[in-house]
């Protein structure tokens, strides 16, 4: 058995099943490929996939635990290969991260445009998507770093680490009635109208929804969307009064917007960075997560990437207090 067999063994799973697509992965030819699986397949005496003619048609049970153990493995080889050059000191590597739209576009271009000056040898990726996406890209072992928010039942193979708290707020063009409302906003008065807000979860999870529930009131949800750019697009068409983070409320969009707060109305809900927890942590990993947070100091982080046990991560976070972040109205105000 070899690594090269291990690699051709996870690229072929997270190329679903597709030897072609795979090879292409690796730059690399399709029978040389699948002559390699065969000689580990004969190597262990079973088979990992079962097969539909030429083509893999799925994973057999024998197979699913060898995948998970090869991807293990792999990951030890990721550490000590990353432990050699934090030793000689060598900044460059690759640091990926998967995380959804809002951080992506309002939290992340100032902290990676930092990065990039400060280490130009590492290559970052970035990839988008929502929290089944990003589980599924941390799941494979596809990405080092996840940066989400709310939920992290999906997330069991992470340290999760939390970085800071948002709200959300309520979104209306600017001779909007609720524009011109004195009273502080209500779910009663939100669910008057036509609602433009976030794709829901499918794990059926929503604070949203669970805030309206909690006052038997059931409103009318006209659009969703991924992205907080093409919801404010909708408000500014009437589409219906939008409900997004506070952080997606730019000073360029008081032109035409009013940003009206939901403070109170919604729970509290808390962006975190997680990592594998047997991933050894570069220091240029550790200096990524200290841009995103700045208040959680860089020996606090080295402490925590070497906490060995649940418990003992567990005793560093705990005791964090983490800022609220808030959009253009909120950090002007807080500038004052």
């Amino acid at each position: 058995m070899t690594l090269k067999q291990l690699r051709y063994l996870i690229a072929i799973v997270d190329s679903g099943l597709n030897i072609t697509a795979a090879a292409e992965r690796l730059y690399t030819s399709q029978p040389g490929i699948s002559k390699q699986l065969k000689q580990l397949e004969g190597e262990l005496g079973m088979q990992l996939f079962t097969r539909k003619g030429k083509s893999l048609s799925a994973i057999t049970p024998a197979g699913i635990e060898v995948i998970d153990r090869a991807r293990r493995v792999l990951r030890e080889v990721e550490n000590i290969t990353s432990l050699s050059r934090e030793i000689k000191g060598e900044q460059s590597g690759t640091l990926s991260i998967a995380t959804t739209h809002t951080q992506a576009r309002y939290v992340l271009p100032a902290v990676i445009q930092t990065f990039s000056e400060r280490y130009p040898n590492v290559n970052l990726e970035l990839h988008q998507g929502t929290s089944e996406q990003i589980a599924e890209l941390v799941n494979t072992h596809q990405v080092d770093f996840a940066i989400a928010s709310g939920s992290v039942k999906a997330f069991s193979s992470l340290k999760v680490l939390p970085i800071y708290h948002w709200h959300r707020i309520a979104l209306v063009p600017q001779g909007h009635p609720l524009a011109r409302e004195k009273r502080p906003l209500t779910l009663e008065a939100l669910a008057a109208y036509p609602l433009v807000t976030y794709v829901f979860s499918l794990t059926g999870e929503s604070s949203f929804k669970q805030a309206f529930q909690a006052e038997n009131l059931n409103p009318r949800v006209a659009f969703t969307a991924r992205d907080a750019d093409v919801i404010k697009t909708y408000v500014r068409m009437g589409m219906g009064v939008g409900v997004i983070a506070s952080m997606a409320f730019e000073c360029q969009d008081q032109k035409d917007l009013k940003a009206i707060d939901a403070k109170g109305l919604f729970p509290q809900i808390t962006t975190w960075l997680g990592f594998p927890k047997d991933m050894v942590l570069r220091s240029y990993m550790i200096d990524f997560i200290h841009l995103v947070a700045p208040h959680l100091s860089l020996p606090f982080l080295r402490d925590v990437a070497k906490a060995e046990t649940p418990e003992e991560f567990n005793a560093l976070i705990e005791e964090i207090e983490l800022p609220v972040r808030g959009g253009c109205e909120e950090d002007s105000a807080a500038a004052a």
